[in-house]
């Protein structure tokens, strides 16, 4: 009954999200910044009533497995740019993925909405139109080269440290040039702090593909030159031109889908929360989003793409051409039995199969070229078997595909086959969402994050009492 009730107010609110669209778009001249600046207002004032009518309201409760157990689930942190629910998935601003990809503007010639497009709904909370999607491509390209001491940094890097070490070092290493950091130096009211703290989020997007390029490039293809930016490319077009891939439309399109749906997941993952809070220090957007990648680069945060496409590709070996549900479901036990995880099933907060997943299916049912693929061929046939597998086993809340399940498998197919390499494109999509909630920190005067903590004996002593 619950569900029932829930699914129709969800539908109502789409149906109000759509109505307001069409008003979204009006402003279709205003910059970014100028529709930032009309947007503020309304969430500083709507921030004061919350504090003053309902600062003592019951969200939640904590419970000693909340404590012990990571602060899974617990209502304990603001963040404006998207909502992940349980059942139905993330919501950005409202907008479900499909609503996303019906009316965030595609770059010019393709039909997969750009990574623009969804950092102003991130960070505006409206949809862009086309005008103001190309007017944001601009600013970044024009934005988007890197400083000769940063690339000087990155070429001395050993092809040996890996490679999210190096975009985590080559992003903290911009902080030389923050424009937040200079200002907050000379002083500056408190007022202003988002206004710089947006500049250099800006300027960070911007070079995150020519460093993200420049490291795949030297681990990966020493011999080759990086081509110059493209001013006419959107933010993605330009990362898979300079990746070696500007020809491959496929993966281009494919690439502009992955970074728009890793842009934002709710605020408390590792790489979202970690970035929120070095911010919350005052710490400028280059610090707090290498912060942020380097918790990105965690076995049980970002990596988990590239043990999926390890864990596909040594089923595809083991049970060679004759793919059958009874093979599948018998390497699944087998892969159970060993002790280890199935990888690509299951999340902290989904309890449905992850619309991201199947956003990423839904591009591979389009394409004949993946539909004829053997890997993505077995990634579809095992997400058909794995979830039953799963729920007969009994240790997962979730049985369901999440995105790495086939996320990974779709870039391998592309070309793009080096494994080690995934996580860095997960770090230039998840500065979407990261960064533009940090400019949302300052305008809004967000606090010094400081939960909290006990020791055992000190939780036991509570507890008695």
């Amino acid at each position: 009954m619950m569900f029932g009730r829930s699914s129709l107010l969800a539908k109502t609110a789409t149906r109000s999200i759509f109505s307001n669209v069409a008003s979204r778009r009006l402003a279709s001249t205003k910059s970014l910044k100028e529709t930032l600046q009309e947007v503020i207002p309304a969430k500083q004032e709507q921030l004061k009533k919350l504090k003053a009518e309902h600062s003592q309201a019951v969200v939640g409760e904590v419970k000693v497995e909340n404590i012990l157990g990571g602060m899974r689930g617990l209502k304990a942190m603001l963040w404006e740019a998207s909502v992940l629910d349980p059942n139905e998935g993330i919501r950005f601003h409202g907008l479900t993925i499909p609503d996303c990809q019906k009316v965030l503007p595609p770059a010019p010639g393709g039909k997969e909405m750009t990574a623009e497009s969804m950092f102003w709904l991130l960070l505006t909370g409206q949809v862009p139109s086309p005008e103001q999607s190309r007017q944001l491509s601009a600013e970044l390209a024009e934005k988007g080269d890197l400083p000769p001491f940063v690339e000087k940094l990155i070429d001395s890097l050993p092809k040996t440290l890996h490679p999210m070490t190096q975009l985590g070092m080559g992003v903290a290493a911009l902080n030389h040039d923050s424009v937040f950091q200079a200002a907050y130096e000379r002083g500056i009211k408190k007022s202003e702090y988002w206004t710089y703290t947006l500049e250099d989020c800006l300027n960070l997007t911007a070079k995150l593909p020519a460093l993200a390029a420049r490291i795949y490039r030297n681990v990966y293809h020493p011999e080759r030159s990086l081509p110059a930016l493209d001013k006419n490319l959107d933010l993605v077009g330009n990362y898979s031109n300079m990746l070696g891939f500007g020809a491959n439309e496929h993966l281009t399109e494919y690439l502009r889908l992955y970074i728009a749906l890793h842009g934002d997941h709710e605020g408390g993952n590792a790489s979202a929360h970690t970035a929120h809070l070095v911010g919350s220090t005052l710490s400028d957007p280059y610090i707090s989003y290498s912060a942020a990648l380097f918790a990105l680069a965690g076995p049980l945060h970002g990596l988990a793409n590239q043990e999926v496409l390890r864990w596909q590709m040594a089923m595809q070996k083991e049970i060679g051409d004759n793919i059958t549900h009874d093979n599948i479901k018998e390497y699944l036990w087998k892969t159970l039995k060993s002790g280890q995880v199935v990888p690509g099933y299951g999340h902290g907060v989904l309890r449905n199969p992850d619309p991201r997943f199947i956003a990423l299916q839904e591009f591979c049912k389009s394409r004949p070229e993946l539909q004829s693929s053997p890997i993505i061929q077995l990634v579809q046939q095992t997400a058909e078997v794995a979830p039953d597998v799963l729920k007969e086993h009994g240790k997962t809340k979730n049985p369901y595909p999440n995105v790495d399940a086939t996320s990974g498998c779709v870039l391998h197919h592309y070309g793009l086959t080096e494994f080690k390499y995934y996580t860095v494109i997960f770090g230039v999509s998840r500065a979407l969402g990261a960064l533009t909630q940090l400019v949302w920190a300052r305008a809004l005067g967000l606090p010094l994050e400081r939960p909290k903590s006990y020791s055992m004996d000190a939780l036991e002593k509570l507890i008695k009492n």
